[in-house]
């Protein structure tokens, strides 16, 4: 693979979305001549998922910058170690400390209205008699928990194609927070019915970052992309010699 002068904008997707959450997005930073992946969060556990984008961040010849929406940005704050990511950028997103879990963040906070909303599943674990859980979102409430201000129609399409968290996610402890090394953007989502806004503000206001806030649902990519284009571009230009 020839190396590129232009970093590589990587998309991690959150829980209960995959990397179609992006798809206004996208177009945007491919017009902008920019090279971009959006790979497929397995959702099976932090430490499992921060290490399968971290497999994929290594094969990128060149900078990239890493983008995290939601539980996107706890897999981030691991996976963001890797020496070729030059910049963090978290959308509505966990900026987790080393050692925190998901579930010990959250549990600092008042719950928002996803709590009361989550379904959860049994699922098959290979080479085991125990079952793991998956936590899903009812589909009835979703469109209105999830994108309040995204198109009605497309909001039904992405409750019953949600993929679900493995509850195992909420308990793993981040080995790592990349945060501490890396300069790191975060958009708070101040109507999010998802995430309390107060997690997100806490987290990015805890690692330093340059933060800013967007009236928008939890899928602020796909309700606001012009802000998210604009604050990618933020951390490209001023961390791209």
């Amino acid at each position: 693979m020839s190396r590129s002068p232009k970093p590589t904008v990587v998309l991690v997707h959150g829980a209960f979305a995959d990397a179609s959450s992006y798809a206004r997005v996208i177009p945007g930073l491919l017009q902008r001549g920019l090279n971009v992946v959006a790979p497929a969060v397995p959702n099976r556990s932090l430490i499992g998922d921060a290490a399968y984008i971290s497999s994929v961040i290594r094969q990128i010849d060149g900078p990239v910058i890493l983008v995290g929406h939601s539980y996107g940005g706890a897999v981030i704050t691991v996976a963001g170690v890797e020496d070729n990511v030059q910049a963090l950028v978290y959308l509505a997103g966990y900026a987790l400390e080393t050692g925190e879990s998901l579930g010990e963040l959250q549990g600092r906070f008042p719950d928002s209205d996803l709590a009361a909303a989550l379904v959860y599943t049994p699922f098959p674990v290979e080479g085991s008699d125990t079952p793991g859980t998956d936590v899903s979102v009812d589909v009835d409430k979703f469109p209105a928990i999830f994108a309040a201000d995204v198109d009605p129609e497309t909001a039904k399409v992405l409750a019953v194609s949600q993929r679900p968290l493995a509850a195992q996610a909420f308990a793993d402890p981040a080995p790592a927070a990349a945060w501490k090394t890396k300069p790191s953007w975060g958009l708070v989502s101040s109507a999010d019915h998802t995430i309390n806004p107060d997690v997100e503000r806490f987290g990015y206001q805890r690692a330093g970052m340059t933060t800013t806030e967007v009236d928008s649902s939890h899928l602020v990519m796909l309700a606001h992309p012009d802000h998210v284009i604009t604050l990618i571009e933020e951390a490209i230009d001023a961390t791209t010699k």
